[in-house]
């Protein structure tokens, strides 16, 4: 029997106002958890970024298709790689994702023009793909996901997930997986094309792989973390120890900030 006044009709009072705390607690952790979703774009470079990584190799095999020189095909590449760092830097963004395509344009540029064979600008692309889906398996293997790796320091939980949050490293597991299966329907794709020497086919089939796989792998990872539970906000060495579900609800992602901030 209740100590209040009125017996059971405040109790009831009590339930009632507990219900709808329980809601608010519920919409706190879907908001949190797609908050946290909705950085998966931005820790892959965005549109930007794909569209840095992509075009190069649009460029080569259309200067290819026009002056039928190597040489010339690369350089033109390489120029546009170039130029995406300089635009970044001259706008104090982030170059991460150019600088990564520099480096992978650079080395097929200089293996095309040392063979002499077009095929080979997009050998080392082929092969990095085949080495990101076997790191991405052998992560997910050991519970350490790639993805998880990723977007720990974007949304701000580090690496809480591996032994705080088990839901959010199941569904960083599941990602990764995915993954592994999205992206490696490329090298399955493109890899016997390289073999037949056919550059025409192989490079405009390298371009229109190049998007659309992305963002497919993005949005299978958007929709599970929308059901994984939120994240938990890292604590740092300066920080006083948090109640952790004061902690759970206190996730909200941390937002990358460019050099130029």
């Amino acid at each position: 029997m209740s100590n209040q006044p009125g017996g059971e009709p405040a109790a009831q009072l009590g339930l009632a106002k507990i219900a709808p705390d329980g809601d608010d607690e519920a919409a706190r952790q879907a908001a949190a958890s797609r908050e946290a979703a909705d950085t998966v774009m931005k820790a892959f470079g965005g549109v930007r970024g794909m569209v840095d990584m992509t075009l190069p190799g649009l460029v080569f095999i259309i200067t290819y298709n026009i002056t039928h020189k190597v040489p010339s095909a690369a350089w033109a590449a390489l120029a546009l790689s170039g130029l995406f760092v300089v635009v970044r830097l001259a706008k104090r963004e982030t170059v991460q994702h150019a600088f990564s395509g520099v480096f992978g344009v650079a080395i097929g540029a200089w293996i095309s023009m040392k063979t002499g064979k077009a095929e080979n600008f997009y050998l080392p692309g082929l092969l990095w793909n085949v080495g990101y889906c076997v790191g991405l398996a052998i992560s997910a293997l050991v519970r350490w996901p790639l993805i998880g790796l990723m977007l720990g320091p974007v949304t701000g939980e580090m690496f809480t997930w591996r032994k705080e949050n088990p839901g959010r490293l199941a569904a960083y597991v599941k990602a990764t997986w995915a993954w592994v299966v999205i992206m490696g329907i490329k090298p399955l794709i493109l890899f016997p094309l390289y073999f037949t020497h056919n550059v025409n086919l192989l490079g405009w089939l390298k371009v229109a792989l190049g998007i659309p796989p992305l963002l497919l792998a993005m949005y299978v990872t958007w929709q599970i973390l929308l059901k994984a539970p939120p994240p938990i906000k890292a604590q740092l060495d300066d920080e006083e120890p948090a109640d952790p579900v004061a902690r759970a609800h206190d996730a909200r992602p941390h937002e990358p900030s460019s050099p130029g901030q």
